[in-house]
């Protein structure tokens, strides 16, 4: 029996950040066959929106990550519940897995991850970008109490969780870069940020200089360009810089991926830069559910996300929208909950 379902395909690469990825992006039918020994069959209920997809849109993207192909559906974090199973996974069992951006997905059961029931309001709750913030606060920053930490992209999903994180792990003040003022009265009345600088409408230099008079010890940084330009003049002696993003040059050929580093004032005080990737390991990930899961039930963690109603083809311009900062913490487009056409 073959099922008929719709799947996200990269028509053709993209070869200049001004491109805008729907643009490059349709959505396909195409018709599944049966299910090999030992795999699962989910049909997606949520589908995940990350900056790095539009980097992925690159031949050659120069990230520990494959890029997409031409003619294949893309690829990235869902969940869904299994409708078929070849293997142990029993019918019925939501999931968490690698290969969304389709309404079917025929899985390997080994890469699936069965979604803790009860913990959240909802599965859609495990579709976070904490494990990034977390290594980057954590690991790379090395966050303790006391520090003063600056955050780029705060409003984004990496962003705010590592505001968040921060605040967990006892730094003293934590600041938000976003933009527009809605965005920063989040970040302080409901994410629990001791402040917020609208790099729209107010002078970072300036704002750092009122609210953080002996500089921050910390930055984490999603976006680069002017604002990691602006962290240098203002970290403190020994800041540690954990740079995660260069959103400001992914869209509009913005220099985000090529600010000037003052090199002697980093070298005056001493500054560390330590950039990282998304490739992240086992252990990482357990740290970050582990941690998540706590602080989630304390109420130190609140998952800022925007929910977008699907059907599928919502995802493209859901990544269009994410790039220019329409919508606030993770995006994640809700599908098309009807079950697969059968033939």
């Amino acid at each position: 029996m073959s099922i008929s379902s719709s799947e996200v395909v990269l028509r053709q690469h993209r070869t200049d950040v001004t491109q805008v990825p729907s643009g490059l992006l349709e959505v396909r039918q195409t018709m599944r066959g049966p299910l090999d020994e030992g795999d699962v069959l989910v049909q997606n209920m949520f589908q995940q929106i990350v900056a790095v997809n539009a980097d992925l849109l690159f031949a050659e993207p120069g990230l520990p990550l494959p890029a997409f192909e031409i003619d294949r559906p893309l690829y990235g974090p869902a969940i869904g519940r299994v409708v078929e199973s070849r293997s142990n996974i029993a019918v019925g069992t939501v999931v968490q897995h690698n290969q969304g951006w389709r309404e079917l997905t025929a899985v390997a059961s080994s890469d699936v991850f069965p979604v803790p029931d009860g913990l959240f309001p909802g599965p859609e709750y495990m579709l976070n970008q904490g494990v990034t913030a977390f290594h980057g606060i954590v690991d790379v920053a090395e966050v303790v109490a006391g520090d003063v930490v600056l955050v780029s992209g705060a409003a984004g999903g990496v962003g705010s969780m590592a505001g968040q994180i921060a605040k967990a792990r006892g730094a003293e003040l934590v600041i938000g870069v976003a933009g527009g003022p809605d965005k920063c009265r989040y970040l302080t009345e409901e994410l629990g940020f001791d402040a917020a600088i609208d790099y729209k409408n107010e002078d970072l230099d300036a704002r750092l200089g009122e609210l953080a008079p002996e500089g921050i010890t910390v930055f984490f940084d999603t976006i680069g360009g002017t604002q990691f330009e602006t962290a240098i003049q203002h970290a403190a002696f020994g800041a540690r810089f954990a740079l995660c993003g260069a959103l400001a040059g992914q869209i509009g050929g913005g220099n985000g991926g090529h600010p000037r580093l003052d090199i002697m004032t980093s070298i005056v005080k001493e500054i560390r830069i330590r950039p990282f990737t998304t490739m992240h390991t086992p252990e990482q990930i357990q740290a970050w559910i582990s941690h998540y899961v706590e602080w989630f039930v304390q109420g130190k963690i609140t998952f800022s996300h925007t929910v977008l109603e699907g059907p599928l083809g919502r995802t493209i311009s859901a990544l269009d929208e994410l790039l220019t900062g329409v919508h606030r913490g993770n995006v994640i487009v809700e599908l098309d909950s009807r079950g697969p056409h059968r033939s």
